[in-house]
């Protein structure tokens, strides 16, 4: 894997990790557990599982997971440097969304 693609790997933990934190220490951690009991995931494989991530967060949100991806996409977007804009009429995708903050990223500095 590249740099850019270990970086951008890093970064999408990170932004995964504040997401959750803002909603409290225990909560993260919970999730965090719940994630890896229920579906298999650690912290460390989200970027290598990111749907199975989605899905674990749907299994144990409902609906209330698209406001933890929305934390989450917010949070990556900004440690890329790069606004977050979504169509409210469409349906919210987390994993193309973190695809295209990976393009952006891997873009940067290329210009």
């Amino acid at each position: 894997m590249s740099t850019k693609g270990r970086a951008f790997e890093k970064i999408l933990i990170e932004a995964v990790d504040e997401a959750l934190a803002s909603l409290g220490e225990s909560a993260k951690q919970s999730i965090y557990f719940h994630l890896e009991e229920k579906f298999k995931i650690t912290k460390n494989d989200i970027p290598n599982h990111l749907e199975d991530f989605a899905h674990g967060l749907e299994k144990i949100f409902g609906l209330g997971a698209r406001f933890i991806e929305i934390l989450i996409m917010k949070s990556l977007f900004k440690k890329i440097g790069q606004p977050l804009e979504w169509d409210k009429s469409k349906k919210l995708v987390f994993v193309e969304y973190v695809a295209a903050a990976k393009r952006s990223f891997a873009k940067k500095g290329l210009d």
